[in-house]
């Protein structure tokens, strides 16, 4: 199992999702990926567990509340070295301040955004909590993907307020689409969603989960509660489907082997 030992800024370094049903949450993720769960953060995080997988820490859960935003969607944050300044860099690339910058002592410091295009996007400055042990395995983050409907003005969006560098993949009316990174270092991608994606929709990120077995884990997600919303294919990428949690909150699953 490769170990993610440290996160340039920039990249994806965590993701986390504030459950209606913690309990059906946390038991969907377990029987689907085998994760395990630390005891609860202190009463003043709300309940907050980390989800590990074969010891390394791969997301985080909590029980919604009501100020805690739109429930059971999978949020991302982006590494940060400097909250405050990301914060700035934001306001400066277009972007607005949802959740000001704040200390999780002694884990570390956060904040939420909005990009220029409307999609909300957290950021993580680590002390203790250094984000993600492992990916791109069974159970844990594979791929991290922006669709949105104003691609003109994420892209440089995401270079501006977080220092990407960016390669095209496509360029067409049909496929477009920016990485962070290029080839086999590529760490995230933004989608040009303005065709398929409705008016009221500015857009969303999506986190790719790992599967040895992609048609075997849409199985299992149902069986455990979950929905299917489009079912296992081969692309170009990898064999890859879309199904729900318990809960509605979407996945994406993409094969990355035994």
């Amino acid at each position: 199992m490769p170990i993610r030992e440290t996160t340039a800024a920039g990249e994806p370094v965590w993701t986390d999702i504030a459950s209606t049903d913690f309990e059906k949450t946390k038991a969907f993720y377990a029987g689907l990926f085998g994760w395990t769960y630390d005891e609860p953060a202190p009463e003043e995080y709300g309940g907050y567990v980390t989800a590990r997988l074969n010891g390394q820490m791969v997301a985080g859960l909590s029980p919604h509340q009501p100020e805690m935003g739109v429930p059971n969607v999978w949020g991302l944050y982006l590494k940060s070295d400097g909250i405050e300044a990301t914060a700035d860099a934001v306001r400066a690339a277009g972007g607005q301040v949802l959740v000001p910058p704040m200390h999780v002592d002694p884990y570390g410091h956060m904040a939420i955004f909005s990009d220029a295009g409307g999609v909300a996007i957290g950021a993580w400055q680590p002390q203790t909590h250094q984000g993600f042990g492992v990916d791109a395995e069974h159970g844990a983050p594979a791929w991290f993907e922006l669709h949105t409907r104003d691609f003109a003005a994420a892209v440089p969006f995401y270079e501006r307020a977080f220092g990407w560098k960016t390669s095209v993949l496509g360029d067409t009316d049909e496929f477009r689409y920016r990485t962070l990174g290029e080839g086999d270092a590529a760490r995230a991608g933004i989608m040009d969603g303005a065709r398929y994606l409705p008016a009221e929709v500015p857009g969303f990120w999506v986190t790719y989960w790992g599967a040895n077995d992609v048609d075997a884990a849409v199985a299992q997600a149902v069986e455990l509660g979950g929905r299917v919303i489009t079912g296992a294919e081969d692309t170009p990428y990898g064999r890859m489907a879309t199904v729900e949690d318990p809960t509605g909150a979407a996945l994406k699953l993409i094969g990355v082997g035994g």
